[in-house]
């Protein structure tokens, strides 16, 4: 699959080491940061384009691999099946409103950018009359050169601010994640779904994988090919008073996100490095901006009626 077609222009994309402005803390070397940005378009945010990407990926995160098949070359029935499925749990006035929305962005990004496949379209898995798909919010396998892969639990999150309050949060959900037996729950979920067998074509790579997710193998085995995205979509005032891409803009972006994500990564590994081989677990920060959070949740839980209806 290619990488790095992302639509979105990329600010930022380096390990945390070379942004960490603390010698003390440690490690660095198994996190890094993505920070993205849309563009302008006559004096305003590029609300549509970001809105596009949200319907271009939603079909992979909502319907499993049979359903798109079956719909091939049928947008509109698809459109409408993968809408039929959303939870619109983003119709929910607390601190999740927008989440649903935010695991799409985050299937896009991860498929764009990191050349992803999904293991588990989680949206159509949670519409199971089990819903036995809770856990993480995107399950997804990268494919390496040399048949090497790396297995990507993912944590989206649609937040009004970036204040520390909220990055204690999303540590939280992390940390809960990372726990044994959730981590098994979430490899049986892999195993036991059809869509692996169809997104993984090489079947040596595919046995080897399910291998390293079987329940008598050791999580310890796990660690080394475990990769966590977290997408961090925030409301942003900077963005909110812009008109346009300026030099000025990128580099005041650039330079919160470094801060933020220095504040994150200190407070994570203050909070979970001591689980049992955190260093050998790779974390992902993604941070991108937005102007204002309740238009683009309206907005979308209003095209999301649209086809339900």
């Amino acid at each position: 699959m290619n990488k790095n077609t992302l639509i979105f222009e990329v600010l930022i994309d380096e390990s945390f080491s070379t942004i960490n402005t603390d010698a003390s803390l440690t490690p660095t070397s198994n996190k890094t940061v993505l920070s993205l940005i849309n563009d302008f378009e006559d004096g305003s945010w590029r609300y549509k384009k970001f809105q596009n990407f949200i319907w271009d990926n939603i079909i992979e995160t909502a319907l499993s691999k049979n359903e798109r098949e079956k719909l091939v070359n049928q947008d509109h029935s698809r459109l409408t099946a993968a809408a039929k499925n959303l939870r619109l749990t983003d119709k929910e006035n607390d601190i999740g409103k927008g989440s649903e929305l935010a695991e799409i962005i985050l299937y896009g990004i991860m498929k764009q950018h990191y050349g992803a496949l999904s293991a588990v379209p989680k949206i159509f898995y949670k519409q199971n009359s089990q819903d036995n798909a809770k856990g993480a919010d995107s399950v997804h396998i990268v494919l390496e050169d040399n048949n090497d892969f790396s297995i990507w639990f993912g944590e989206a999150k649609f937040y009004n601010s970036l204040e520390d309050a909220r990055l204690d949060s999303i540590i939280e959900s992390v940390n809960n994640s990372l726990q044994t037996e959730k981590l098994k729950k979430e490899n049986s979920i892999i195993t036991n779904v059809s869509d692996i067998d169809l997104v993984v074509e090489d079947e040596n790579v595919r046995d080897e994988i399910k291998a390293l997710l079987k329940n008598e193998t050791s999580i310890d085995n796990l660690k080394p090919k475990l990769h966590i995205p977290i997408l961090l979509l925030h409301e942003c005032s900077k963005t909110k008073g812009c008109t346009e891409l300026t030099d000025n803009y990128k580099k005041d972006i650039a330079a919160y996100h470094k801060g933020r994500a220095q504040s994150y990564f200190s407070k994570q590994i203050s909070k979970i490095g001591t689980i049992h081989k955190y260093s050998d677990i790779t974390f992902h920060l993604i941070l991108f901006p937005v102007p204002d959070k309740k238009a683009i949740v309206d907005k979308f839980i209003s095209n999301v009626e649209h086809y339900k209806n």
